[in-house]
């Protein structure tokens, strides 16, 4: 007899157990889901095949991640209703220079997200980067 995800991509299985258990509080929500090396053993699979069913509970709203922190499970994934994003180049203030060891002044750019949840700002992250130049 098969098995209730005979012919489903491993990806989309694991995503499916990892669904369950943020779904039944398992894995509460703003918790840091499993590290991927932890992930790969416990389902022996690859790293990229961890990773695309992270991704596949990302774009369902279930989880969050945040580069360098991990991957946070989302609390009420079904209200969420806005995520914005916007860029933009800015100027360095003392604090930004000091951090990236450029003058004040000096040209960054900005990543801003943020999150509603029924209409409520949720979160509101900034990301800075130095402007690229030259190929």
């Amino acid at each position: 007899m098969p098995t209730p995800h005979y012919g489903l991509p491993r990806y989309r299985v694991i995503a499916d157990q990892l669904r369950e258990r943020i779904e039944n509080g398992a894995i509460p929500p703003g918790a840091l889901l499993p590290a991927e090396t932890a992930l790969t053993a416990e389902f022996r699979a690859s790293r990229g095949t961890i990773r695309q069913a992270i991704a596949a509970l990302r774009e369902a709203g279930l989880a969050t991640t945040e580069h360098g922190r991990g991957t946070y499970a989302n609390a009420y994934p079904d209200r969420f209703s806005d995520a914005q994003t916007r860029r933009r180049e800015i100027a360095a203030d003392a604090e930004l220079a000091a951090l990236f060891d450029v003058e004040v002044g000096a040209t960054l750019v900005e990543h801003q997200s943020v999150t509603r949840t029924e209409s409520k700002v949720e979160t509101v992250m900034r990301v800075y980067r130095l402007r690229q130049t030259g190929p």
